[in-house]
């Protein structure tokens, strides 16, 4: 009588280490990458590059939402803004400006709007929620440009760049090269957190959330509570994206108050790929780039929203897991 090799039950677990082997090699040959990068690309693309990492990070905080709960906000643009005017008010009015005050004020303001939206949003579910949160973020817009006194208006706030302090360190002021490399950093803090969030057990109930809140009531969590963590903990990333490009471009302007702020970010999940994290900084990086490249082929002038919707449309229809499901499914074959 024969009996089955002992070690025959490991292969799934030999599998997935190589899974994990390999999400850990890419991993870092991206970040050398981008470690580098500012040393060898031109100064515009180098900005373009750390602006890329910025609207990645705006996104990669609606994906917790969108691929993770099922709830697709439009309220994005609001916490956005919000952590550009947090931080522009501790940058004017305390002297001399402070970096970590800056991004402690921007957090606030973007997590206590957050949590007030979420309060009223989040016991509504699909296409009303997804409603509730676009008014509140366009109730925060005319806030926002109509209390000049505060805001300035439809000029914004304009302000100098603090210095980079990090105790024991470094101090000195922000260089293009070191802001993308801060920037960098904190997009890469942040990815590593919200992947630990969403593989911890209050990840898995939001994913049960997503694909039967019904049932995750009845088995007895309290889905509202966690809806609003989801809702504050994605609020508080875009918040932080937003302190980062007020500091990158020295101003807090409220046209990224406005709701197609958060419709772009919507997009750069779908192009992307919903539920990755990953996927909706590839997103940002592509729409970015398409843009940039279409503007330059045929001028300022030329409506290039219109080619870029048409190529939204062609890749929900036939990539409808976005470019990096796209990606892993070829490389599967």
């Amino acid at each position: 009588m024969t009996t089955a090799p002992l070690n025959k039950p490991m292969a799934p677990a030999k599998r997935r280490l190589s899974h994990n082997a390999i999400f850990w090699i890419g991993f870092c040959v991206v970040m050398a990458l981008l470690i580098v990068a500012p040393m060898v690309l031109p100064v515009f693309w180098r900005r373009f590059l750390t602006e890329v990492l910025i609207w990645g990070l705006l996104a990669m905080s609606s994906d917790l939402l969108i691929g993770y709960t099922g709830m697709v906000s439009f309220g994005h643009s609001a916490f956005f803004g919000l952590g550009m005017y947090g931080a522009a008010a501790a940058l004017l009015l305390v002297s001399p400006p402070n970096l970590w005050l800056a991004i402690g004020l921007g957090l606030a303001g973007a997590a206590g709007a957050a949590l007030f939206v979420a309060y009223f949003s989040t016991r509504l579910r699909d296409i009303y929620f997804a409603i509730t949160t676009l008014i509140f973020s366009q109730i925060f817009y005319v806030i926002i440009f109509t209390w000049t006194a505060v805001t300035g208006g439809e000029n914004g706030l304009i302000f100098t760049r603090p210095h980079l302090t990090i105790p024991f360190l470094y101090d000195g002021r922000f260089t293009n090269e070191t802001m993308h490399w801060f920037v960098l950093a904190v997009v890469t803090a942040s990815y590593l957190i919200l992947r630990r969030v969403t593989r911890s057990p209050f990840g898995m109930v939001l994913q049960s959330i997503r694909e039967n809140e019904a049932r995750t009531r009845a088995i007895g969590y309290p889905v509202e509570r966690y809806k609003i963590v989801a809702v504050m903990l994605s609020g508080l990333f875009a918040g932080l994206a937003g302190v980062l490009y007020a500091i990158q471009n020295e101003f807090a302007a409220p046209d990224f108050v406005y709701f197609i702020t958060s419709g772009d970010t919507v997009i750069f999940n779908v192009m992307g790929g919903i539920g990755t994290l990953v996927g909706p900084i590839v997103g940002a990086g592509f729409f970015q780039l398409i843009r940039e490249l279409l503007s330059r082929l045929f001028g300022d002038q030329f409506p290039y929203l219109i080619p870029l919707g048409v190529i939204f449309i062609v890749m929900i229809i036939f990539l409808p897991q976005g470019l990096l499901g796209f990606a892993r499914r070829w490389l599967n074959r």
